[in-house]
């Protein structure tokens, strides 16, 4: 019986590895298909162009600066093509010195690492300064000298510029895709908290404040998507128009990432009000309100700006203002019921979160603070 179990958990997991690996490689075959031409393209170019033998680094440097990496394109090419250079500078050096063999290839490897990471954090460069030099020690020159790597280093480099400009991918669609998971978690987090009110359960205020410290992640890798979306709208004419809208986003996130910062402050200070009864029937109910409203308000924030239409963007975003305003208007401890002074400060740690959305819905931020009931 446990082995029938077993087998059945097993098939289950691989038909699931097996749907998400088709879904994964259907997504990836653009981006596939783009990295190929580049490679093969930059391998011939080198090859039968500049006369070069085996032109590996020109494949491989293409792939490293087009890849499904999120850091902008144009920094990882420059790594690549400064690491390549850097490293057969170190290792020609340590060779003229040292000799070739065994110990003399890891201590240049060791010297090569250490001086990378002291010129920069970018991990492509350490890596290309690390393998470069290594193989000068480890490999004969090819015909050509030492330095034709590097010039194959930079025509890959170039021609995987040359395919970011000439055949781009909509910068705006993983900043889109990232905002989304953003929101929808920033509006669990608060349906969570709100759960937690009604069932009087501290525990899952807990919760709630771990899943919103778990966002981290998504707002630092949205960061990075709209750097890379800014230097492909910067670099490909054809979408250098979105360049406004993909600023309006990153300042959007400045606030989204400031909403949920209040919003782990606000889940522990609720955490300590449920465990302390702090609030009663009539202010919990209130409060429980207030963050089922605001979680379905930020869904709908969440339409607009991941929204591909202006027109649909423009009047999502204008909705999610609208219902934004509605719930701001009511955060006063009084027009919620709440009495206690811990009750008050629930509420109190709400507003800075309201004035947060309101702000990354559009809303100035003098007007977005005046819309809260004065105290």
């Amino acid at each position: 019986m446990a082995s029938a179990t077993g087998l059945s958990a097993s098939a289950r997991f691989l038909r699931v590895r097996v749907r998400t690996g088709f879904v994964r490689s259907r997504n990836s075959l653009g981006p596939a298909i783009q990295m190929t031409t580049c490679a093969v393209s930059a391998y011939a170019f080198a090859e039968y162009v500049l006369g070069h033998s085996g032109p590996l680094f020109a494949a491989t440097s293409s792939l490293i600066a087009l890849g499904f990496s999120r850091d902008p394109r144009l920094r990882r090419v420059i790594e690549v093509g400064l690491g390549c250079t850097i490293g057969i500078v170190v290792g020609d050096l340590l060779l003229h010195w040292l000799g070739s063999g065994i110990w003399q290839a890891a201590v240049v490897l060791l010297f090569s690492i250490l001086l990378a990471r002291f010129l920069d954090s970018g991990t492509i460069f350490t890596t290309q300064l690390g393998l470069q030099s290594v193989l000068v020690v480890l490999l004969p020159a090819p015909a050509g000298g030492p330095f034709t790597r590097s010039i194959d280093a930079v025509v890959g480099g170039v021609f995987a510029l040359l395919m970011t400009v000439l055949v781009p991918k909509d910068p705006r669609r993983e900043p889109r895709s990232d905002v989304k998971k953003l929101l929808h978690e920033l509006a669990e987090v608060l349906r969570e908290c709100a759960s937690a009110l009604s069932y009087s359960d501290s525990t899952q205020a807990w919760h709630a404040l771990i899943r919103g410290r778990n966002c981290q992640p998504l707002v630092d890798a949205m960061r990075q998507s709209l750097r890379a979306s800014a230097e492909v709208a910067t670099l490909a004419p054809a979408y250098r128009r979105h360049r406004e809208e993909l600023d309006q986003m990153e300042q959007s996130l400045d606030y989204i990432d400031l909403a949920l910062r209040n919003s782990r402050v606000f889940a522990r200070r609720l955490t300590s009000a449920i465990n302390h009864a702090a609030l009663s029937d009539e202010a919990t109910q209130n409060i429980a309100e207030v963050l089922q409203e605001t979680a379905a308000a930020i869904d709908e924030l969440s339409l607009g700006l991941a929204e591909v239409h202006d027109g649909a963007r423009r009047a999502h975003l204008r909705t999610a203002r609208s219902e934004l305003r509605e719930i701001a208007v009511r955060l006063h401890p009084r027009m919620l019921d709440v009495q206690l002074l811990e009750g008050e400060t629930v509420v109190m740690l709400f507003r800075p979160l309201m004035v947060d959305l309101l702000e990354a819905a559009g809303v100035d931020s003098k007007e977005a603070r005046d819309i809260l009931p004065p105290l």
